[in-house]
Parts: structure tokens; C-alpha cells; sequence
């Protein structure tokens, strides 16, 4: 069996908009938002709920379509309706929520896509599923339903879902938000794992622990706008704009 279950010859690791803006009917959204996420990056993005986070995220993932500007992901050209699907299968989306089958164990919930949309066998599936469910220190709950695991651990399911494909890029939208306090660390730390293996990341989170530690860069959104963006360093100890400080001190000992 190949290492990966998608061809990886034609789909890059980088990201780049340029003049991104989106409406939904009267209500804008996004306003010129220019972002490059480069191969092996991990961006968070954090703003108050309602800045357009997590738009931002679903164009970039082509759960949305931007209404002008260019998106281009992996070197696919969001952005042009003909050339979008070619990114399908490429990227992975973890949500909030963990959106498991009820019915299927940690196991067959991994494999699913890979044995019904990639037509992989049930042995190589199952060999892949093994493997990043191992990866995700969730081997040994291979065969035990949603029902049977806590939160953090069908979070951590889910991740291995999104793993199960080899995506050249993975989106996470609020991933730790449904959680409680005491299970985020498992996730988050899954989530560190996959940046120091050199995964392209982008984090939607209201974790700033998680932003501080994990991010190459973090970006402020406020208004549908990029309003500051920098190192974790810069952006935390030394905020330059003045809605970065009000936001920062409200989530922070800032």
C-alpha cells in the first residue's frame, strides 16, 4: 500500500489570498483579506466571536466561496469554480463538534471514507486507521463507540479521521470548544504533535495557551479585517493595535 491514499505530486502545502472578501447578501463578512501561510506553518487566528474567523477558515478549506479576491490553496485556485474540486480529499476540517457515527466504532468511523469514497480494501484500511488512530493515542479505543469515549477522545477520533487521508493542510475550527476545561490538553496536545511532524496548520481557537506555545504566527481578526498579525511574542507582549489590546485584555493577564 502506498504512504499516501491521495496523489501528492500536484497539491501543495501553502495558502495564499489576495483581496479576499466575502458577503452574505448585504451582510460583509470579510473585507481584502491578503494572507500567506506557508508550508509547514501553523497559523491561529483569534478575534472575537462574529470577526469572521471562521468564514475566513471555510474559504480556505472550500466549505465556502469567497465572493472576490483570489484563493489559492495547495496551488489550487479556490476561486475558480472548475479548478476547486481538485483540492477535495487534500485538506482536512476538524470541527467543534466530532461529528461521529453513533453506530460505528472509533475504528470504522476512520475507515469509513477511505474504504467507501477511495475505494481501499478492509485490510489496508484498517492498517491505515490503526496507524493514526495510534498516532493520536487512541489504538487502544480502536473498537469502542462514541458513547463509550469522553469528549476529548472522539475529538481525538475525529483528528484521526481527518489524518486518515494524508491532507497536505488541516483546518481546525474551534476544535477544543465543545470540551470541558479538563479534557482541552489531550487535544491540544495532539494538535502541537501534528505542528512539530511539520503539518501546515491553520487554528481557529480561543485557546491563547495553545496560540502562545504552538503557533509560528498568530493573526487578529476584528470587523471581517485583518487587524494586527505577528509571533506569538510580538503579538502577545507588545500588541500594537488598539482592538488587539482591548481583546487581549479581556483573554489574558495582559
Amino acid at each position: 500500500m502506498s504512504n499516501s491514499v491521495l496523489d501528492e505530486k500536484t497539491i501543495g502545502r501553502d495558502i495564499h489570498l489576495s483581496a479576499v472578501s466575502k458577503a452574505f447578501g448585504d451582510l460583509r463578512v470579510l473585507e481584502d483579506i491578503t494572507l500567506d501561510v506557508s508550508d509547514g506553518e501553523v497559523v491561529v487566528l483569534i478575534g472575537a466571536s462574529g470577526s469572521g474567523k471562521s468564514t475566513l477558515l471555510r474559504i480556505m478549506s472550500g466549505l465556502e466561496t469567497a465572493s472576490s479576491g483570489e484563493d489559492v490553496v495547495g496551488g489550487v485556485p479556490m476561486h475558480d469554480p472548475k479548478r476547486a474540486p481538485e483540492i477535495r480529499g487534500h485538506v482536512g476540517m476538524v470541527f467543534q463538534q466530532f461529528n461521529l457515527f453513533p453506530h460505528l466504532d472509533a475504528l470504522s468511523n476512520v475507515t469509513l471514507a477511505l474504504r467507501k469514497v477511495y475505494r481501499m480494501s478492509k485490510q489496508d484500511s484498517k492498517t491505515k486507521g490503526l496507524e493514526v488512530l495510534s498516532r493520536v493515542g487512541m489504538a487502544d479505543r480502536a473498537h469502542h463507540y462514541p458513547s463509550q469515549l469522553s469528549g476529548g477522545q472522539q475529538q481525538r477520533v475525529a483528528i484521526a479521521r481527518a489524518l486518515a487521508v494524508d491532507p497536505r493542510i488541516i483546518f481546525f475550527d474551534e476544535a477544543t470548544s465543545a470540551l470541558d476545561p479538563e479534557l482541552v490538553g489531550e487535544v491540544t496536545t495532539v494538535m502541537r504533535n501534528l505542528a512539530q511532524d511539520g503539518m501546515t496548520m491553520v487554528v481557529v481557537t480561543h485557546e491563547m495557551g495553545f496560540a502562545r506555545r504552538t503557533a509560528d504566527r498568530v493573526v487578529f481578526m476584528a470587523d471581517g479585517v485583518i487587524a494586527e498579525q505577528g509571533t506569538p511574542e510580538e503579538l502577545f507582549t507588545n500588541p500594537q493595535h488598539p482592538k488587539t489590546v482591548q481583546f487581549l485584555e479581556k483573554v489574558t493577564d495582559l
